[in-house]
């Protein structure tokens, strides 16, 4: 047990680590040293060693006793490790199922037996690229167009890779199989695996001669212009997919699709609530006080908008429709306009004396101040 490596130290996690952070770091590793991903010659004892710790690790009972008595608690000798369980192969075959296509079972075979891999056309992977747009444009949708370079099948050998039909011919070492089976032996018992062939790469053929135009790729890469049509209303973050146009499948199969992620850029003024948008109005404290009518921008233009005499601080007047509208019913917002009352630091000549007779008026009357209203409600 001396030339083992702690549980810990292999799947990269510390000892304090929850039951989710070790089956999100065994599922990283897992996927990064399969051997049918990785053809370095150390990645299937990586892959074992890999398995081996999750399967201590992932279990309560088995964790308890490696953290108490180390790998002698673990030690299916000493009777401490117990009977194999399928539990890595679940995540595994869950790992697999979204990562290559297939699971488990596509892979692996009993400890007696094997299965064939499937060497078929096989749909090529989706990407992902992201595009800055304007507020205004979101609002009301825009079309982007997007220089691409997109692998598209080869119109000579239409994917195959080779310069004719009959230039194609069964691989000999797979005997069309796409894979090789070999043993290994690990802590839990002997496995049967199966492997990509190394001699035709999986496809289970073997090309005499290959295609002239795409030189043995089945493809050709090109440049185009793809038009993107970012709809009415899109909201910061969400995807729009493209369909075709991610990366190249394999043995003919087709292209993934490319899925672009939209980012807003913000506006100064406007701010979006949902479907609904916030605008602060700074008005007068003459106007505030007298009321008013102004004209207040909108995404769709200025809008006359009637300030009641006494609108206070903070109130919220709402112009209908006047928002943006959903991506999914279409209905628009609204806009909502909050009051803010300035008041004025520079005043001309005249607006001060016209603000001292009215602070004369007011005491002359005897009209109760909102600071004496204020000051009412302090008992000292």
């Amino acid at each position: 047990m001396a030339d083992k490596r702690d549980y810990y130290e292999v799947l990269g996690v510390s000892r304090s680590a929850s039951e989710s952070d070790i089956k999100k770091a065994y599922r990283s590793l897992a996927k990064k040293y399969h051997p049918d991903v990785n053809h370095d010659k150390d990645a299937p004892e990586k892959f074992k060693e890999i398995n081996e710790a999750y399967e201590v690790l992932s279990d309560p009972t088995k964790r308890q006793n490696y953290d108490q008595f180390g790998f002698a608690g673990v030690d299916p000798q000493a009777g401490g490790f117990g009977s194999y369980s399928s539990a890595g192969f679940d995540d595994l075959n869950d790992i697999f199922s979204s990562f290559f296509g297939g699971g488990m079972s596509d892979m692996f075979g009993s400890r007696g037996g094997s299965t064939r891999r499937s060497n078929g056309p096989t749909r090529g992977a989706d990407r992902m690229m992201r595009v800055n747009i304007d507020f205004i444009n979101a609002c009301f949708g825009e079309t982007v167009d997007l220089d691409l370079d997109v692998d598209e099948s080869c119109p000579h050998c239409h994917g195959s890779g080779a310069d004719s039909p009959s230039d194609i011919e069964t691989c000999s070492t797979c005997r069309g199989a796409g894979t090789v089976i070999s043993q290994q032996r690990t802590a839990f018992g002997v496995f049967q695996t199966q492997g990509v062939c190394p001699d035709c790469q999986g496809t289970g053929k073997r090309i005499r001669k290959i295609c002239p135009e795409c030189r043995g790729k089945g493809y050709q890469t090109k440049k185009q212009i793809v038009s993107v049509k970012i709809p009415a209303g899109i909201e910061d973050g969400q995807s729009l997919r493209v369909q075709g146009k991610g990366q190249h499948g394999s043995n003919g199969g087709p292209n993934g699709d490319l899925y672009v992620e939209v980012h807003i850029k913000p506006h100064e003024k406007f701010l979006r609530e949902g479907n609904n948008i916030i605008l602060e109005i700074p008005i007068t404290a003459v106007d505030a006080t007298l009321g008013t009518t102004i004209d207040v921008p909108t995404i769709h233009g200025e809008v006359a908008m009637k300030i009641p005499a006494g609108t206070q601080e903070g109130t919220v007047m709402r112009l209908k429709g006047k928002g943006i509208p959903s991506l999914r019913t279409g209905k628009t917002g609204d806009q909502l306009c909050s009051i803010h009352i300035e008041v004025d630091k520079k005043l001309t000549a005249r607006e001060k004396e016209l603000y001292k007779e009215l602070q004369k008026l007011q005491e002359e009357t005897g009209k109760e101040t909102l600071w004496k209203r204020f000051k009412k409600q302090f008992k000292l």
